[in-house]
């Protein structure tokens, strides 16, 4: 293993870490990505992240580091999509395990690095929410990058901080981060977009999906989240900026606060302290919410007629585009049939498919 990728906040960052590696090293051994196995509550119902106690048929790399190979299963009734990456990426995906806070995954990254002696070590983030404050209005997932960022820090060994797609997570104003960025490391093309699109079918990043439909030129304004928050997909979306590791840490106060945590717990404390909340909290909240839902069957009719009317609002507001997850909020699904409602939406009007994202269509169009 010559390349070790963090990434920061798990999810859709260790699809954008695989396209990263095709990007800037080409087709040379596969890199090991160490990623959380944490979905939020569209692919899995438990809220806060998955430990290795989740699955079967993880592999470990070293004693702290397990594996997730295509084989591994996540424990119903949780949820996890890395066995299906593992299945359709070269790559192996580690599991960070946040339960022994930022101590652990310290030792994480040490036995890594000890083990591996990789040739280079990237943390890479997926819209720019590792380099908050804590206190932003507009701050909603701090936690798992404000973690990743204190844990590297800590480790005796270069890590190159990179930031790809500046505020494609609809969390904090590019303004607000655009001077702290460093040097222009890549610009994503369509071409570096193919080693993933596969996972783009079907995998529910919105930052991630966002940033591969700017480096395949899709502009305009994305709607994203349960919020419906507008995101701009300009020529600023597919590029990656590295940053200075000691600069965003002197910046995060979350992550300044947990360095010494040792288990999850105390990270929600801290956080519940900087940032006013958790979003775990959020999260236990919102599961039980959507226990409480009744199950509902796609109409065809019923469901393009909603659409049609969120669309109308939609381009009353000025957007050209939205996620599938913004979509089944929006139309008051539960999250388990998104898949279902974007074949629905696919199959229906397939001229506005904008992979990943759909297109907000005129209505001459």
């Amino acid at each position: 293993m010559k390349r070790l990728i963090v990434a920061a906040g798990g999810g859709g960052d260790a699809v954008a870490a695989a396209m990263l590696h095709t990007a800037l090293y080409g087709d040379e051994d596969p890199a090991v990505i160490l990623t959380y196995a944490w979905d939020r509550l569209l692919i899995d119902p438990v809220p806060g992240p998955r430990g290795p106690n989740n699955f079967t048929g993880l592999q470990h790399l070293t004693p702290a580091v397990p594996a997730v190979p295509a084989e591994a299963r996540p424990i119903a009734p949780a949820g996890s999509t890395l066995p299906r990456l593992a299945a359709e990426l070269p790559h192996t995906f580690a599991l960070i395990d946040p339960h022994h806070g930022v101590e652990g995954i310290t030792r994480q990254l040490e036995e890594l690095v000890t083990h591996f002696s990789p040739e280079s070590i990237d943390l890479l983030d997926v819209g720019g929410d590792i380099l908050a404050r804590g206190d932003e209005p507009t701050l909603k997932s701090p936690l798992a990058d404000a973690v990743t960022l204190a844990a590297c820090c800590q480790v005796n060994a270069p890590i190159r901080l990179l930031v790809a797609g500046l505020g494609l997570d609809g969390e904090l104003p590019p303004d607000d981060l655009r001077g702290m960025l460093g040097p222009l490391v890549h610009t994503f093309t369509a071409k570096d977009v193919e080693p993933i699109s596969s996972v783009l079918e079907w995998h529910p990043s919105e930052a991630t999906g966002m940033l591969a439909a700017t480096a395949r030129g899709v502009r305009g304004t994305c709607e994203m989240r349960d919020a419906g928050l507008p995101v701009p997909l300009t020529d600023e979306g597919p590029t990656v900026h590295e940053v200075d590791l000691d600069e965003a840490l002197s910046r995060n106060e979350l992550a300044r606060a947990i360095t010494t945590t040792a288990t999850l717990d105390e990270v929600e404390a801290h956080s519940r302290e900087v940032c006013g909340y958790s979003e775990i909290d959020y999260e236990r909240n919102k599961a039980t919410w959507l226990k409480d839902q009744p199950p509902v069957q796609l109409d065809r009719e019923a469901v393009l007629t909603q659409l049609d009317q969120f669309e109308a609002e939609a381009r009353s507001r000025g957007v050209t585009h939205t996620t599938f997850r913004r979509i089944t909020e929006a139309l008051n699904f539960n999250g388990s049939l998104r898949e279902d409602l974007r074949q629905l939406l696919i199959n229906s009007r397939p001229e506005q498919y904008d992979a990943p994202l759909w297109r907000i269509t005129a209505p001459a169009e």
